[in-house]
């Protein structure tokens, strides 16, 4: 009975302390300055410019950074969960370990960032831009990446499973290990020229869809079908 009690007493306590620790940040906090394991957790930091800020393991969840600059930051550890990310810019920075899963974004700028081993899980991220990035073991599932752009980009050991991937050109990144793209979305992904006999998960039904050429590689078992789909512009 004892035991029982001082165990029922303990939960007790983690329900009293964990929203205390959890909890959003207030006015004052939301006025503090960047710095590392700052809690901006739900704040309103939208059109500003804050670049080259060290967010490192910082409370970042549900803030809105919409058109806002931060370039060139350290988001090493970061939690930037739900954030509103549309037009911003984060070329540059580091965001090795982040959780950005589930972000809003559109038109974001992640050009020349190292997200090593980052997560984009179910984020949103329409047009956005991961030129020249580092992207080694970063988890892009269920995200929206419909006309994302990848030049230059390597990737490896990353997962797309479930993303949606149509229109993104893959053709200018530079792949190398396995990369997991169980049941993502090829709608005229382009591939031409791509080496994919690493890829894991990919079924004959998103190649069939994606833009390839006679030089794009498959892993064994799939083919190239008939006639790639992209012989027209695409806008």
């Amino acid at each position: 009975m004892m035991t029982a009690s001082r165990t029922l007493l303990a939960l007790l306590m983690a329900v009293l302390v964990m929203p205390l620790l959890l909890r959003p940040a207030d006015a004052q906090e939301c006025r503090a300055a960047a710095a590392p394991g700052v809690n901006w957790e739900g704040c309103n930091k939208m059109n500003l410019i804050i670049d080259r800020s060290n967010f490192e393991k910082a409370r970042l969840k549900g803030v809105n950074f919409t058109f806002t600059d931060l370039s060139n930051g350290n988001f090493a550890g970061a939690d930037v969960e739900k954030a509103a990310l549309l037009r911003a810019s984060l070329e540059g920075s580091n965001l090795k370990g982040a959780n950005f899963s589930r972000v809003e974004g559109f038109r974001t700028i992640f050009n020349k960032v190292d997200a090593s081993g980052a997560s984009f899980a179910s984020a949103e991220l329409q047009r956005s831009t991961f030129g020249g990035a580092t992207l080694v073991d970063v988890d892009f599932t269920k995200a929206e990446l419909g006309r994302a752009q990848f030049d230059g980009a390597a990737i490896q050991g990353a997962t797309f499973a479930l993303a949606n991937l149509a229109r993104v050109d893959l053709a200018k990144a530079k792949f190398s290990g396995p990369v997991d793209f169980t049941s993502a979305f090829f709608f005229l992904t382009r591939i031409e020229g791509m080496d994919l006999t690493q890829a894991k998960g990919l079924a004959q039904w998103q190649i069939d869809m994606a833009c390839g050429d006679d030089k794009t590689k498959l892993p064994a078992g799939l083919t190239a079908p008939a006639g790639w789909p992209c012989a027209f512009q695409m806008d």
